[in-house]
């Protein structure tokens, strides 16, 4: 049976986190799962290298977006490396197989007349690469991130996404199991489908880093659709060797952020629709890793203190751990919360104090008593209970996989180590050590103990690469076993034991959250800009023609009236004259001026912006203001007199 499973591919931004990990380690879980239950698996993940971003970096450092986006794929892999993700193949947009899908896919939709050329105009937002209706904003800004978004009119290329907006509801009740959990269909039922979809802008004229369209050069492939290809691409579809796409098509799962779901059901969809190609059985949209209630990346911004840098977290902690604590500890389909805390309790707990302690007690006893596994010996109640459950955990884990439940699949394998180190409170072989006539008992005991620490070893393969392999080693069994050696009975008796250095030290919790905040203020420190750079850095902007300028308003303004902005200690409120209007607006200068020093003054007024309101109050312009090195504001006024109303330039 084959499995092909795909992760979202990422923008190599170089600023990781340890959010960015929890998609592709459930990936690798359940590739490695479905690995050792005999099925041919094809696990892919890249990186995701075209579009506005790359280029606008590359041009700040005076480099190709190639130079510039080929170190950062480096770490990327470098990190995947780092915490044992087995993918089978990496993909990069920037690949000349890839890039020759793009256009063929393209070309074949274009020829099929679900491309058209007509103008694009809406809300553009650059780091997210999303475009939106004015409908779809939140208080003028992108949804999905919250930043700013560009007002946009050019010509493009469209996708007839509202001709399979039918199509798709249809396949949403058809197959339920198609896109999960529940709660996803919902939000891409009723804020996308419910209403019809638009037609999908997927060209670009003002980005050239990216895939240019086969039948117009002047466009380059917009740079979801182009990512979302790599899916195909991966496996050569259109190419001329299709092996693995005839082989493994169409994929068994799609994971994803909850964040992108809208481009992987409903966009993908509509495109595999128009391809004659069959959909992917199941699209699933997961949660995010919070802090303080935050996303990870936004806590980042306001100066949290947890350490989420992935790879000082493998430094100091291991693989394992850091794979156990995403695979365990966030609510699979939900959002869930990371501190260093709750990372240190998980680990201490499960991985040290029960699966660790087990394993290292287990084997201690084995050497002290008999230097070898000891034969499988008579068995009473309490022995049977044990193994029922060491038997029949298996069926437990995969049922929970099944779901993708890693979670679930973790808690019942630890429910096993947990009735292991009860049985050992139950039988103590500490005391039947001491009485020889119970040899044979103490031999019973510690052998069930064995093939639990066997089996549970076994068990924990998919989730842990590391610990698992050794424990198998130590009790001389094959590191590379699979899930049908999970009968109890696999140790034969007589098998060579070897000690094993703790899987898990301890952690003394507190004394490491002081260690782990020292560290993160330090290297906060190390990478704050110095001011002189702050205020050279401020002053780079991206270069805009004489056109682009003109299209900014600008007049001379007297501020006849002004007073504070309840709530807020920055805000100011002025009603200013520009000719023969008076306008509201709300400026941030409230620390710099009084609303008495503001009467009076003539000021410069950006006077088409679109009217917005803050902290509840109008404002229907901007009044500008000159800022130093150390933040501190200063109103730009004309050098001579000027009447209210004219115009700056």
């Amino acid at each position: 049976m084959k499995y092909y499973i795909t992760t979202p591919i990422y923008y190599p931004s170089g600023k990781w986190h340890i959010g960015h990990c929890y998609t592709t380690i459930i990936c690798d879980a359940i590739a490695r799962f479905h690995r050792m239950k005999g099925e041919d698996v094809f696990f892919t993940t890249g990186t995701d290298e075209h579009g506005q971003k790359v280029e606008k970096e590359a041009a700040k450092r005076g480099v190709t977006p190639l130079a510039f986006i080929t170190p950062l794929v480096d770490e990327i892999k470098e990190m995947w490396s780092l915490l044992d993700v087995s993918y089978d193949r990496f993909i990069r947009t920037t690949d000349p197989a890839h890039a020759e899908c793009v256009q063929k896919i393209y070309q074949k939709l274009y020829d099929s007349g679900d491309i058209y050329k007509s103008e694009y105009e809406g809300y553009y937002c650059v780091p997210c690469e999303s475009m939106w209706t004015e409908a779809q904003l939140v208080n003028g800004k992108c949804p999905d991130c919250g930043r700013a978004v560009e007002r946009r009119k050019e010509e493009s290329y469209f996708f007839r996404l509202s001709k399979y907006a039918p199509k798709i509801l249809k396949h949403y009740g058809d197959n339920p199991e198609f896109l999960q959990p529940k709660s996803r269909v919902n939000e891409m039922v009723n804020n996308f489908l419910k209403e019809g979809l638009q037609d999908l802008s997927v060209s670009r004229t003002n980005v050239k880093w990216g895939v240019p369209l086969p039948f117009d050069e002047r466009h380059t492939a917009y740079v979801w659709v182009d990512a979302l290809i790599n899916y195909l691409s991966v496996l050569g579809y259109l190419s001329a060797d299709d092996s693995l796409f005839k082989k493994y098509w169409s994929a068994n799962l799609h994971l994803m952020g909850k964040e992108i779901v809208r481009f992987h059901a409903i966009i993908w969809p509509a495109i595999l629709m128009a391809l004659g190609l069959p959909l992917p059985e199941r699209n699933y949209g997961h949660g995010w890793l919070l802090i303080g209630g935050e996303k990870l990346s936004k806590s980042k911004e306001t100066g949290s203190e947890e350490l989420t840098d992935p790879y000082e977290l493998v430094k100091r902690y291991g693989a394992d751990a850091v794979r156990y604590f995403l695979l365990r500890e966030i609510p699979f389909g939900s959002d869930g919360e990371y501190t260093n805390e709750r990372f240190l309790l998980r680990v201490n707990a499960d991985l040290a104090n029960d699966f660790g302690n087990l394993v290292s007690r287990t084997e201690a006893m084995i050497l002290q008593n008999f230097g070898c596994v000891p034969q499988r010996g008579k068995e009473e109640a309490v022995d049977k209970e044990l193994i029922a459950l060491a038997n029949g955990t298996f069926a437990k884990v995969e049922s929970a996989m099944e779901k993708l439940n890693a979670p679930d699949a973790l808690s019942a394998i630890f429910a096993l180590v947990s009735r292991a180190n009860k049985y050992i409170d139950e039988t103590t072989p500490w005391a039947l050590a001491k009485d020889p006539a119970k040899k044979d008992r103490l031999g019973a005991v510690l052998y069930n103990l064995a093939e639990v620490v066997r089996m549970t070893a076994i068990l924990l393969k998919p989730f842990l690469t590391k610990a698992p392999a050794l424990v198998l080693k130590s009790l001389s069994q094959d590191e590379n076993a699979g899930f049908e050696a999970l009968q109890f009975g696999g140790l034969k008796g007589g098998e060579k034991v070897e000690k094993l250095e703790p899987l898990f030290p301890r952690i003394d919790v507190k004394k490491e959250m002081q260690a782990v905040a020292e560290f993160v203020r330090a290297n906060r420190k190390k990478s704050e800009p110095k001011k002189t750079e702050k205020k050279q850095e401020t002053m780079k902007k991206e270069l805009i023609t004489i056109d682009e300028f003109d299209k900014v308003e600008i007049r001379v303004g007297e501020v006849v009236a002004c007073e504070k902005v309840a709530k807020s200690e920055k805000l100011l409120h002025e009603t200013v004259r520009i000719g023969g209007e008076v306008r509201s607006v709300v400026s941030g200068i409230g620390k710099f001026y009084t609303p008495e020093e503001m009467v009076g003054k003539k000021v410069v007024v950006v006077t088409n912006l679109k009217p917005a309101k803050l902290c509840g109050v109008l404002s229907e312009g901007m009044i500008l203001c000159a800022e130093d090195g150390e933040g501190n504001l200063s109103l730009v006024s004309p050098e001579k007199l000027m009447e209210s109303g004219g115009s700056v330039r």
